[in-house]
């Protein structure tokens, strides 16, 4: 970030990923919207983006590339920005993200180490992209997970970053490839906290259960699992397969905030409300222990 001299900071961030879905519009909409989420995470607005492509352009049809631009040209008038140029390049398999500068006053920004003993722990979005959409690769996916899965990669994260501001939010951030587990470590780590979550609690989209169950996981999720348990401190009770769905690696995912337990219920139902996507409270932070996180 970079502080400015009237008090407000411009920060940037850059993503971008090959096709996680089949459909080119709607893998530019996923990745335009994964792009701005660390902006929003940050109680910041985006202002403008640049596109980061790269394209076999000998080997698929230019339509293909039309499509997945338009994706993510519209995500970004959907967040009230122009994308303003880009880079592309020629490559073996497509891919496709934004580079998002965005500004926050100094005062309002959000940090990932703020959180709070006592704090209630909210997630924005529910869990599971990572695993329905192994399943959109190996066809096994019905049609509802597909139209579900790509609905919750697609809703940016503008809504839930706006309410921060009208709540005591004490620290956030957004989870993505690392995890629920992954990311909440992270944030444990710099606030001087752990916290307990229980697994009942989370909130997964429909069919992930039973996509799990059927041995349908990602390999990013397995290596989530594998560096999650050196700093989680995992329930007995729980089986394998519910460990592995609290470690999904997601793709644009929703936002993790700590706030005030008051204030929690208020925050995840104007969430929930304005979104159309389960928000709910899944744990608290607690003074430090053993582990970072306690999942029961």
């Amino acid at each position: 970030m970079v502080r400015l001299d009237d008090g407000k900071l411009v920060v940037q961030t850059v993503d971008f990923f090959t096709p996680i879905v089949d459909d080119p519009y709607q893998f530019g909409q996923i990745a335009a919207v994964n792009s701005l989420s660390d902006i929003y995470a940050m109680g910041a607005l985006p202002r403008f983006a640049l596109n980061i492509v790269g394209f076999p352009i000998k080997e698929l049809p230019k339509e293909v590339l039309t499509d997945i631009l338009r994706g993510g040209t519209d995500k970004a008038k959907e967040a009230g920005i122009p994308i303003v140029g880009g880079h592309s390049i020629d490559d073996k398999e497509p891919k496709y993200g934004l580079v998002v500068t965005g500004e926050v006053a100094e005062s309002k920004l959000i940090r990932n180490s703020g959180a709070q003993e006592g704090n209630a722990l909210i997630l924005t979005k529910p869990l599971g992209t990572g695993i329905i959409s192994t399943a959109i690769k190996r066809g096994t996916a019905s049609e509802k997970m597909i139209q579900d899965v790509v609905n919750c990669m697609a809703t940016l994260n503008a809504a839930a970053s706006k309410l921060m501001q009208d709540y005591d939010v004490r620290a956030a951030t957004d989870v993505t490839g690392f995890g629920l587990l992954g990311h909440l470590t992270e944030m444990c780590r710099a606030s001087g906290v752990s916290a307990e979550i229980q697994f009942d609690d989370l909130p997964f989209l429909d069919g992930v259960d039973t996509l799990a169950k059927n041995g349908v996981i990602p390999g990013g999720t397995k290596r989530n699992l594998e560096y999650a348990s050196k700093f989680v401190s995992m329930a007995d009770s729980l089986t394998e397969t519910q460990k592995l769905m609290a470690a999904d690696a997601q793709t644009s995912g929703g936002l993790l905030v700590a706030l005030p337990q008051d204030q929690a219920q208020a925050y995840a139902a104007n969430c929930t409300n304005t979104t159309g996507l389960q928000a709910q409270q899944v744990g608290v932070f607690t003074p430090p222990q053993n582990s970072e996180i306690i999942l029961m």
